[in-house]
């Protein structure tokens, strides 16, 4: 019988990898296990692994799972891997073949409905894939993966920002609002998918961030400002967060989920917000020169367009 796992070892050097490097096929307890690695090499890519007699028949795919059968993602089948990278997980060193971050995604066991050298249809068991796909071969080593199921995940909303209303004086009702710097540079809306987002095709700088997100999908609502000569993007809203609108939750649920995600680079922040407190934050907009102050909403959901939920007072 030939060696299945030739090709994976005649790429690697046990002294200089962390990687697995068996001299001998091995199998899981049901011979039906599956494992989803998150890959951070040359370009960021998902590893679908899925065992098949005494391996862990292997595809790299740039934009990971599809989530919706409407959209089908490319798949590079390559070589198999030893039972060990179920749960491989570390930094592979620059230099070596797949140099890089990888961390075990998701992993758990699955159905085989169909398996041929130019179809393989299968039903995953995980803790984040789930569901009934079809890999098919298209060309050499490339297939592409469809999702035959529908998956529980929002649309993405729509593409207008929210604006505001402007005031000369600030609301009488403090206590309902929090406030916040008025930048006056450039709105930009986010969209990140698959550590990817098109806004990176004017801003090349954002792909880093949003290969951060790993397979998170997000909508980021933000501003592109000049702070201190640089130019910074300033998020102040989270409209979509790993498969769930947000825009019909209140600005305080929004702004949470912001937060969460500590957004901090060295071209992006997270822009400060303080409830009920007008007087400071309008003598700190002075005092840098910015436009002014906007207020917003504590209940108040995302609306595209012009709002009186948020209101703009110049300084």
């Amino acid at each position: 019988m030939s060696d299945k796992l030739s090709k994976y070892r005649d790429k690697r050097d046990a002294e200089r990898t962390p990687e697995p490097v068996p001299d001998s096929l091995s199998s899981s307890a049901d011979g039906n296990a599956f494992v989803i690695q998150e890959h951070h090499a040359r370009a960021l890519h998902w590893d679908l692994r899925l065992e098949r007699d005494g391996v862990l028949v292997s595809w790299a795919v740039p934009k990971g799972l599809p989530t919706d059968p409407g959209t089908n993602h490319l798949a590079v089948q390559t070589e198999d891997h030893p039972m060990e990278y179920l749960a491989f997980h570390g930094e592979i060193p620059k230099g070596e073949y797949g140099g890089g971050t990888m961390t075990v995604w998701d992993t758990g066991t699955y159905e085989t409905e169909k398996w041929s050298d130019r179809e393989v249809k299968f039903v995953l068991h995980g803790s984040r894939a789930s569901g009934r796909f079809v890999l098919f071969r298209t060309r050499g080593k490339n297939w592409m993966i469809h999702r035959m199921d529908a998956a529980a995940r929002d649309p993405f909303p729509p593409a207008d920002p929210m604006l505001p209303t402007e005031r000369t004086k600030p609301p009488r009702d403090a206590s309902a609002y929090a406030f916040e710097f008025a930048w006056g540079g450039r709105r930009l809306l986010v969209p990140i998918e698959g550590g990817r987002t098109t806004a990176a095709r004017e801003h090349p700088w954002l792909r880093g961030l949003a290969e951060s997100f790993g397979s998170r999908t997000a909508v980021l609502d933000g501003e592109l400002a000049t702070l201190g000569g640089a130019e910074i993007l300033v998020f102040y809203d989270l409209l979509y967060d790993d498969g769930h609108a947000l825009t019909g939750e209140p600005y305080t649920a929004r702004r949470a989920a912001l937060e969460a995600l500590g957004l901090a680079g060295a071209h992006w922040q997270t822009a400060p917000s303080w409830p009920e407190d007008f007087g400071p934050v309008r003598q700190a907009a002075l005092e840098q020169g910015l436009p002014g102050v906007v207020a917003k909403r504590l209940d108040s959901p995302y609306e595209p367009g012009v709002s009186k939920s948020w209101l703009f007072i110049p300084s």
